[in-house]
């Protein structure tokens, strides 16, 4: 080349970039505007230049193949590669991105991680995330050079701030060269190498313009400042051998909303800024022609976000600390506040010294919560569409926010509505959010609703971030609309399941979902395995998962009746198999008397199992000596609450199981399962406590202390106020003061007496 085109560094998100970027092209007027980007992005320059799209939005490419890997190039309004653009639309000239492809950035991020490089995952501006060592050691280099302490704020002062287009080029060319430099002197590495390859590339798409009839007199270029250098150094370009040569991972892009937060530093976003939301003030500074803008904006956001939040602070704080910051800034060489100088006058004037009285009002005006939007049908994957679509028709788009809100759902048809649409909107709400969480799309999160006949009722926890848009994007491998990809999930689940309780999961995930199909399908694998089925534990996680689904009746407009013999054959299965799985140690039975529980609760709430046969083997574990005591005393205590099981009775059952004979750690045992459930059913019966202080007072101090662990286990679920009724009873029957007997139950132990009960947790109780 006899010479380069017109080269323009920049800050990927620099509000003066953006500005002086417009006023370099109305100069030179190119026939070409080439920006840094993957050139395959060239395709979606037309919509991302629409006049209804909303920055801050993003460019992501991502694979076609497991695992899914992604690039994001994101762009805010004031981002001096969205602005050359719009320039290049609105003044008919061609322009196109001029970095290498993405299936390349896709092809060279697998390399990295085949060379086991942690740095993996979705990838940030310049289709990679920098590597730890080479990004930290940089910018903590150019730290200490920085007069202001920090690149951030030296960048601020010295480039935002700058008066004219050409204080600005010169600026950006001269912190370009001078991390060129840093990193260099830091050695040859694999990031060296991609920048140079990236370099050569950018020359080639020069190449190329030039021999399409464009002279290098009518290119502009806008890059990277770090880039400008190596475009302009005279090197060849790419050869076609050498291009071929590249890795490279076959992709699909796409467009997606972003937001300020995904582009501050604090989400992880290695080329964002501290600050975006305050980097808009700037941008508005710079287009209002009001250099002290930004300064005046960002200070009265934080008295007003302090006065709305219930803070006090004045407007005299609030022109306090802008004349605080002005003078700062003078001191400091600056000819109008930084972001560091406003931060200094409002702790000082606002938080009145301390930073954690302001610390939330900085996060939101500095940070702030925008979410860019793009119009419908823009760029993007069908099941990018299917979910706006969904958000539309079941009116959730006012939860697009990153700011969490709940959403509370009746899932009963709604009579006082017309439609059948209205009238279970709240139901295909479910559906819907059901379907993201199996697919983990983190959307909505659903929370516990403790309240009567909640079967109908849910609460979730609606937040958007780019992080959801992401995540759709990935599943787009699954399916065309998320009803499809769920239900792919779902037969995945089923196909990978190693046991009948996974299936049953997937049964209730798919019924949950509003999926008939799925639901028959997942049925089917649990009916072929529950003749299988052994372990109790697993019968009843799985009793469990289906009485859930059963219990929801006809609410989700589902048929349950396909359930209904599978939960009898497992539950028969599970009455057969329980006494003798009840001869265990003490660390199964701590598992039995779970799986115990699950099928008590199916029996209390399914009229179709058979209560009587139940009974009868909780009868016959209650009773026998050989079985483990602990599950023998909580198949006591499920008796006692079926009313299977009288008071009379209970009391010879104390007699037998709390007698000198039976070894003391048995007996603990017992009630320690006794103990697991109801307590107020125990506590209601004084003679259970007589004949339990009888029971101590006859053990010796050895076997004493062998009752004395498995009893604190059996009390250490009880609530201070149930503690407090047990002392009532054995106030009585000590016949001393209730109160005193309260506070020594509810006091917290010595440290001698922690370390006593410790080594009691090591004491050998010999063979049992």
């Amino acid at each position: 080349m006899d010479r380069g085109p017109f080269v323009f560094g920049i800050r990927h998100l620099s509000p003066a970039g953006a500005y002086y970027v417009r006023e370099f092209l109305d100069k030179i007027q190119p026939e070409l505007v080439l920006i840094e980007g993957p050139s395959d992005f060239t395709e979606l320059m037309e919509d991302l230049a629409q006049a209804d799209v909303r920055p801050p939005v993003a460019v992501m490419a991502y694979t076609r193949q497991l695992p899914v890997r992604t690039i994001l190039y994101p762009f805010a309004e004031y981002s001096p590669e969205y602005q050359a653009l719009l320039w290049a639309k609105e003044h008919g000239r061609k322009c196109r991105f001029c970095d290498l492809p993405s299936d390349v950035f896709l092809g060279l991020l697998s390399a990295r991680e085949a060379a086991g490089d942690e740095e993996t995952g979705s990838q940030g501006r310049d289709g990679h995330k920098k590597t730890p060592e080479c990004s930290f050691d940089v910018y903590q280099a150019l730290d200490r050079q920085c007069g202001d302490g920090d690149h951030e704020t030296f960048w601020e002062r010295t480039i935002e701030q700058c008066r004219d287009m050409a204080g600005y080029q010169k600026g950006a060319k001269e912190f370009g060269s001078g991390l060129r430099q840093l990193e260099l002197c830091l050695g040859p590495g694999e990031e060296n190498s991609e920048n140079l390859a990236r370099e050569a590339y950018m020359r080639r798409m020069i190449e190329k313009a030039r021999t399409e009839g464009i002279s290098e007199e009518k290119m502009a270029v806008i890059t990277g400042a770090f880039h400008a250098e190596g475009i302009l150094c005279g090197d060849p370009a790419m050869t076609d051998k050498e291009f071929l040569r590249l890795p490279r991972l076959e992709s699909m892009k796409t467009l997606m909303p972003y937001s300020y937060y995904r582009l501050s530093q604090r989400s992880g976003y290695g080329a964002g800024n501290h600050a975006p939301a305050y980097y808009e003030y700037l941008w508005q500074g710079f287009l209002k022609g009001e250099a002290d803008y930004a300064a005046r904006r960002y200070l009265s956001g934080l008295g007003e976000y302090e006065r709305t939040s219930g803070g006090m602070v004045s407007a005299a704080e609030v022109m306090e600390a802008l004349r605080l910051s002005q003078a700062l800034a003078g001191l400091r060489g600056g000819r109008i506040p930084a972001l560091r100088d406003l931060r200094d006058g409002a702790v000082t004037c606002m938080g009145h010294g301390r930073f954690s009285k302001v610390s939330l009002a900085v996060a939101s005006v500095e940070i702030g919560t925008k979410i860019g939007s793009l119009p419908q049908g823009v760029s993007q994957t069908s099941i990018q569409s299917d979910f706006y679509e969904k958000l539309r028709e079941l009116r959730l788009e006012k939860y697009k926010s990153v700011t969490a809100s709940s959403l509370n759902l009746d899932l009963r048809e709604n009579l006082r509505v017309k439609t059948k649409k209205a009238a279970f909107m709240d139901l295909e709400r479910s559906f819907f959010l059901h379907r993201l969480r199996v697919l983990n799309i983190r959307f909505g999160t659903l929370e516990l609703v403790r309240q009567d006949n909640a079967t109908w009722a849910e609460r979730w926890v609606l937040q958007w971030t780019p992080e959801t848009e992401i995540r759709l994007v990935e599943t787009v491998l699954k399916g065309d609309t998320l009803e499809q990809a769920a239900a792919f999930e779902l037969k995945g689940k089923v196909e990978e399941s190693q046991g009948i309780g996974m299936v049953a999961k997937v049964v209730a995930e798919a019924f949950y979902c509003g999926m008939p199909l799925a639901v028959h399908g997942a049925l089917a694998a649990l009916q072929a395995m529950a003749v299988d089925a052994a372990a109790l534990g697993e019968i009843g996680d799985t009793i469990e998962q289906l009485s859930v689904v059963l219990q929801y009746g006809d609410i989700r407009r589902l048929d349950r009746q396909p359930l209904i013999p599978i939960v009898s054959q497992l539950f028969l299965r599970a009455c057969l198999i329980l006494p003798q799985e009840c001869a265990c140690d003490d660390q199964a039975a701590a598992g039995l008397v779970s799986a115990i529980g699950k099928l008590h609760q199916a029996v209390m709430v399914h009229d179709f199992l058979d209560r009587e046969r139940f009974v009868a083997v909780l009868s016959q574990i209650s009773s026998r000596d050989d079985l483990n005591t602990r599950l023998s005393g909580a198949a006591a205590s499920i008796l006692l609450e079926m009313g299977a099981m009288d008071s009379q009775e209970l009391g010879r059952e104390v007699e037998r199981r709390l007698s000198k004979g039976i070894p003391a750690q048995l007996g603990a045992g017992w009630f320690s399962g006794l103990s697991s459930r109801n307590h107020y059913a125990l506590i209601a019966r004084l003679t259970l406590w007589e004949k339990l202080s009888a029971y101590l007072d006859t053990l010796d101090d050895e076997e004493f202390k062998r009752a004395l662990l498995f009893l604190r286990r059996a009390f250490a679920d009880f609530a201070p106020g149930e503690k407090d009724q047990i002392a009532e009873n054995l106030g009585e029957i000590w016949q001393v003061n209730p109160m005193q007997v309260s506070e020594m139950l509810n006091e917290s132990l010595t440290e001698d007496a922690m370390e006593f009960l410790g080594g009691l947790e090591d004491f050998d109780f010999g063979d049992i």
